[in-house]
């Protein structure tokens, strides 16, 4: 029975600034899966470079027969739930289509980037 690739979703992954000696930009990694990464000038765009990294990543694993590691979280994805005004809302879905991502992914990426920058400040 062949292997089916995991969702990219199962996995937790971090998004880091990348210094000006690095090239800029964000760096897209994941805890589980050694190797695995991408890179974007945003991190939306690191996302969406990940997805295909991680597409590529378990392929790859598949196609040499080795095993596909768990997720950390057994298999589920944090999740929380956030009230936010319409305006707001409809801003971030807005966004989100215009740049040809999910609102989800997009507030990931937000998220994600909010986070690398207070990381970057205190440390």
């Amino acid at each position: 029975m062949k292997q089916q690739v995991p969702n990219f979703e199962d996995y937790a992954f971090e998004i880091r600034p990348l210094t000006d000696d690095e090239g800029g930009g964000f760096l897209i990694t994941w805890a589980d899966l050694p190797g695995c990464m991408a890179d974007g000038e945003t991190p939306a765009e690191a996302i969406k470079n990940g997805k295909d990294a991680f597409r590529a990543w378990m392929q790859a694993q598949i196609d040499d027969g080795r095993e596909i590691p768990r997720p950390g979280s057994d298999g589920e994805p944090a999740k929380f739930v956030q009230r936010l005004p319409k305006s707001l809302h409809q801003r971030l879905v807005q966004r989100a289509k215009s740049e040809g991502v999910s609102l989800n992914t997009l507030v990931t990426a937000l998220v994600a980037e909010g986070m690398g920058k207070r990381q970057a400040r205190s440390g």
